[in-house]
């Protein structure tokens, strides 16, 4: 790559120099990394030979520790080296079965994934929601689905196996009886397809048709009294997306957009997945089915993961967004 760079016309294709550019310095980023955990651990190893200080060995454990702590983060990378692994990414959640319970546990499995971005650092955006009946003794109002904006390095290649149907078992807030009732919600994860990439994805524009309506809250309250939010359908596939994030149309537009070209990229990797396996022989299970985890508060209290088999009993720590163990285990299981 530097070699390139040094080529008289490498700045005539400005996207693509820039691109180049880009993924040199990540490169440059992880080497420089790894060298420095090598050079700091091959200290440690030579202080501890040379010294029987309590408090200086008590220190370089410490170090040593931290250091590992280092090497598992660049190990977790090995398992992120697909094409769109480092982007951002895009989260929607569907009420399934259950109604305003659903509804309502699609609500806590948003708050779930917020508070985990907020762990990470990542920078999360409401692009747009829509909201059910109010219901309960709190008159709580759940969400029928919604689509959000995460941005953070990696964000696409820690959340994309989340993707699936997620299983709540609870007594219902929502029963006058107080009897346990099962919900199911459908999470999908998609990258965000940068500009530079769309061009791998053919959008005709006499294949779009788009509309635009007043952006709304729960209870009808609207947001903007404008009609600013946008609504595409791509006709050729049927895929409708919709932004009502910004004030302004054009905004709108450019947001539900960026979604239409994730959406499109995953119907392109769903088929090519379809054919591979019908290649092999192997069933395909319907997408809807496809439960990956339950989340029980009654009659006891435990998260299982029914595709690594890690579980836990601490319910709320998961539900505010510590996911960690299971998105670790999730990664490492091989497609």
């Amino acid at each position: 790559m530097e070699k390139e760079i040094q080529k008289p016309d490498f700045w005539k294709d400005r996207k693509r120099a820039s691109e180049i550019n880009q993924e040199l310095s990540g490169l440059k980023e992880e080497i420089e990394n790894l060298e420095e955990i090598g050079k700091e651990f091959k200290e440690a190893k030579e202080l501890v030979n040379i010294t029987e200080d309590e408090n200086l060995l008590k220190e370089i454990e410490n170090k040593v520790g931290n250091l590992e702590e280092r090497i598992k983060k660049e190990e977790f990378k090995t398992f992120l080296s697909g094409k769109y692994d480092k982007n951002n990414a895009i989260l929607q959640i569907f009420a399934g079965a259950g109604g305003v319970d659903a509804q309502d546990w699609t609500t806590m499995l948003l708050r779930m994934f917020e508070r985990y971005c907020q762990r990470k650092g990542f920078k999360t955006e409401i692009l747009e929601q829509s909201f059910g009946e109010g219901g309960g003794p709190e008159g709580r109002i759940g969400i029928k689905s919604v689509t959000m904006k995460i941005r953070g390095s990696y964000a696409f290649g820690l959340l994309k196996k989340e993707s699936g149907v997620h299983r709540l078992v609870r007594i219902s807030p929502f029963s006058a009886k107080g009897l346990r009732h099962t919900s199911f919600a459908l999470v999908d994860v998609l990258p965000v397809i940068d500009k530079g990439e769309q061009k791998e994805i053919e959008i005709k524009p006499d294949d779009l048709k788009i509309d635009t309506f007043r952006a709304s809250g729960p209870g009808g309250q609207y947001v903007n009294k404008r009609e600013s939010a946008v609504r595409i359908t791509h006709i050729p596939t049927g895929i409708v997306v919709s932004s009502q994030a910004e004030r302004l149309q054009g905004r709108n537009k450019e947001k539900a957009m960026e979604v239409l070209y994730s959406k499109l990229y995953q119907l392109k990797e769903r088929e090519r997945e379809k054919e591979l396996k019908r290649v092999k022989g192997d069933n395909i299970s319907a997408s809807w089915g496809n439960q990956i985890r339950s989340y029980v508060l009654h009659p006891y209290k435990m998260v299982k993961d029914l595709r690594t088999e890690v579980e836990t009993s601490n319910i709320e720590e998961v539900l505010d967004g510590n996911l960690n163990q299971f998105i670790l285990a999730e990664i490492k299981v091989n497609d």
